[in-house]
């Protein structure tokens, strides 16, 4: 008897929780059969799961699947599922209620409008439309916000712990490259010497010489087109050997292999194929875009006010160190010496070129509106008090870093799907789960 007691007083504490507490919505009225309307399908560690939450997406499930005109599985074994999926659904939002794990009106409204947006419609005349498909506008924030909230915790739980190994990166870009390959426009030209199935070795090696030799020619400096028209065996030997623009998916996988790994204006090693022996000349091609990304590279000296210096008082030290540098002082080693971000003080300062939206606003206000080697005068941001020297302005092009950034999250969220399985079995393991009915 004694083991079932935490059971039991777990089971009485919930049932206060539920018939005392506002956030559950418990109905004692009597149906016709003198059983409740509604009550607890499963008791969750300290929550529950109502009989009337598991109704409810039981309905919705039933039709969607009627809807799919599939032949439905026993209803039980529905329930069974739907029931399981509320009680991890609510395992989840416990723990994100302990770890603090919020969702602010203000993020649920961005949200809401997004999915209104997407619909056509405004954030103001989303509720009727809400309301035109049988769907409750507090419902549907309710559930939206619990819905972010489990993406936040898996987020913090899952996501951000998942490694990417450098080779695992490199092999991801290696494949990413191949298939960007096939969306590029390629102006090739091309000198093909064939080779027939029948040819004999004497035969062979002798064209494979002689496309040595072209190729040498051309790296000499010899005119590609004019070798083409002499020796190429190809469809556009008259035309110079130029191919004119193609899709990468209009070209044969070994000419794409070929003239990825040109530049402009080069020539590829000799390379054969079922037909005989190729060269490809690279004549341009189009491909991604660049990211080119405006870049500022700034320096500064953090003050942080505490309980003995106040906002005047760091105030008053920067203009003492500034006008310290102006004079004869030198802001890099100032800074290492006095600085309190420790990140940027071992570098004097230092911050690196950064892209637009890296700094908060009150500091970035700032530094957009300096000239070169110019030195602030003091201002306050969230961090505390600064003064920055401008270091400099350029446009850079950011493509790999970005490609990179691109693959990293590519490789994570090909993971992420199983980690969650695994752990979403794990907190479910250690769950406090007890079914109170049976699915006959």
């Amino acid at each position: 008897m004694l083991k079932h007691l935490p059971k039991f007083i777990s089971m009485l504490a919930t049932l206060a929780i539920v018939w005392n507490t506002t956030g559950y919505s418990q109905t004692r009225d009597l149906g016709g059969t003198g059983k409740l309307l509604d009550g607890i399908a499963a008791i969750v560690n300290d929550g529950v799961v109502l009989r009337s939450e598991l109704n409810e997406q039981l309905e919705a499930v039933i039709a969607n699947l009627e809807n799919q005109q599939g032949q439905l599985p026993p209803r039980n074994v529905i329930e069974s599922q739907v029931l399981e999926r509320l009680i991890i659904q609510r395992i989840q939002l416990q723990r994100a209620e302990r770890l603090g794990i919020r969702i602010p009106d203000e993020v649920l409204n961005s949200a809401i409008t997004n999915v209104a947006q997407k619909n056509n419609v405004s954030f103001a005349e989303f509720p009727q439309v809400l309301a035109e498909e049988g769907i409750g506008y507090e419902a549907y924030r309710q559930e939206l916000r619990e819905q972010l909230t489990i993406d936040q915790l898996r987020q913090r739980d899952v996501a951000s712990r998942i490694l990417v190994s450098p080779s695992e990166l490199e092999s991801f870009l290696i494949l990413q490259k191949d298939r960007d390959a096939l969306n590029y426009d390629y102006d090739l030209s091309h000198i093909l010497i064939t080779v027939s199935s029948s040819a004999s070795v004497k035969q062979i090696e002798n064209a494979e010489n002689l496309v040595s030799d072209i190729y040498q020619r051309v790296a000499n400096g010899e005119n590609f087109a004019t070798l083409a028209v002499e020796f190429s065996q190809g469809q556009q030997t008259l035309n110079g050997g130029r191919l004119g623009w193609l899709k990468g998916e209009q070209l044969p996988t070994i000419f794409i292999q070929a003239a990825s790994q040109l530049e402009k204006g080069e020539v590829s090693q000799p390379f054969r194929s079922s037909s005989g022996f190729h060269l490809i000349l690279l004549n341009d091609f189009k491909g991604i875009e660049p990211i080119l990304q405006d870049q500022i590279r700034v320096r500064h000296i953090l003050i942080k006010t505490n309980e003995i210096l106040d906002d005047d008082a760091a105030k008053e030290k920067l203009k003492t160190i500034r006008e310290q540098i102006v004079n004869d002082g030198d802001f890099g080693a100032i800074a290492s010496a006095v600085s309190e971000d420790v990140g940027s003080a071992q570098d004097g300062g230092d911050m690196g070129w950064t892209g637009s939206g890296f700094f908060v606003p009150e500091f970035e206000e700032v530094v957009n509106a300096m000239e070169n080697d110019e030195i602030s005068e003091p201002f306050k941001s969230r961090y505390g008090w600064h003064i920055v020297q401008f270091l400099g302005k350029r446009v850079f092009d950011n493509t790999n870093e970005i490609q990179r950034r691109q693959a990293i999250s590519a490789i994570r969220n090909s993971k992420l799907s199983d980690e969650i399985e695994l752990w979403v079995r794990q907190l479910r393991d250690e769950a406090f789960v007890e079914l109170l009915f049976n699915y006959d």
